[in-house]
């Protein structure tokens, strides 16, 4: 048993239509990024052009919690689910 990151709907097309894939990691950081290699284009579609930082249409929460500020080096551990949110902008 890993950690379950549940797929927003926008990324279903990158992760095969998988709404929730199990991952290993420490960090939510580690967590994306195995994510990521599991499924070739995803990485594109979650982090900035250098790859360092998560788009900011992404937000991510831990055990229904959000993970801001921390965000990607936030622990995880055994058991935890993450979720991939888009944030929603007023204005």
């Amino acid at each position: 048993m890993g950690i379950k990151i549940n797929i927003h709907p926008v990324l279903f097309g990158a992760t095969n239509d998988q709404e929730v894939v199990e991952v290993d990691g420490r960090t939510v950081e580690e967590c994306l990024r195995n994510l990521a290699a599991k499924f070739p284009g995803l990485g594109r579609k979650l982090f900035d052009r250098d790859g360092r930082k998560l788009l900011g249409i992404f937000d991510i929460w831990v055990n229904g919690e959000s993970a801001y500020p921390e965000e990607l080096s936030k622990d995880v551990k055994e058991g935890d689910e993450i979720h991939i949110t888009t944030v929603i902008g007023d204005g």
